[in-house]
């Protein structure tokens, strides 16, 4: 199995095989949890425009993502887990846009299959690749506004390598912690909770506590992220 880390719109126009797109602040995080929540689909577009074009075409789906890390007006959530993590989207269509992550999924011509990268679902992403066992992976950090390296994304590009090669990363909880005095330290600024809320920092950094992938698919014309379970979880712990 060929693994390479690869970075931003470039990466992404470079991968193949099987490629996990990662954005962890906060574009696949969020994904995740949509689907957590009971999401029905989750449909990722590249142009906010294209997404009011969907709620036009259909008033009852939710529209979800940002611009500069801000909510975009008309849209029902921000790009934060936080809004979402305790709501009831049981069968809900989420149309989602973003400066970075679906810029990645947008961009990936070139892949066999694409995948949402994040911490939360290292695990569950590293297990089902695995199991598939394909030539060649590809682990696309998307980074800021994907025009320059975050160390989130290249820290779980590391963490799925390391556990794709069985050899976990000793250091990941101190690594994810230590993300407060870098490229998270944002969500610790008071005058931008309003926008990175702080527990958006603590809900994207759980790490391998969702046991399943969210992986692309067409359906006809759409592409729509679709739910795999590949880990099973008694007692809040997920085993293989």
């Amino acid at each position: 199995m060929d693994i390479r880390i690869l970075h931003l719109v470039e990466g992404a126009r470079q991968a193949i095989g099987t490629t996990v797109v990662i954005d962890v602040f906060r574009a696949m995080t969020v994904e995740a949890y949509l689907s957590r929540q009971g999401a029905g689909k989750i449909i990722p577009v590249g142009d906010v425009e294209k997404a009011f074009e969907w709620k036009k075409r259909d008033p009852g789906v939710l529209l979800c993502g940002e611009r500069g890390g801000k909510m975009i007006e008309g849209f029902q959530f921000g790009n934060s887990p936080s809004q979402i993590e305790k709501a009831d989207l049981t069968g809900k269509t989420v149309i989602h846009t973003t400066s970075a992550g679906t810029q990645g999924i947008a961009n990936a011509i070139h892949a066999d299959e694409i995948i949402a990268g994040s911490l939360v679902s290292a695990r569950a992403i590293a297990e089902y690749i695995k199991r598939k066992n394909p030539a060649h992976v590809s682990l696309v950090c998307m980074g800021l506004a994907a025009v320059s390296q975050t160390e989130e994304d290249n820290l779980c590009a590391e963490y799925i390598k390391s556990l794709l090669e069985n050899h976990p990363l000793p250091d990941l909880q101190e690594r994810m912690e230590d993300l407060k005095n870098t490229s998270g330290a944002k969500f610790f600024d008071p005058a931008q909770q309003s926008v990175f809320p702080e527990r958006d920092f603590h809900l994207c950094i759980q790490a391998d506590t969702v046991p399943f992938i969210l992986r692309l698919k067409k359906e006809g014309d759409t592409d729509v992220m679709e739910r795999v379970d590949v880990l099973s979880c008694t007692d809040g712990k997920m085993n293989d």
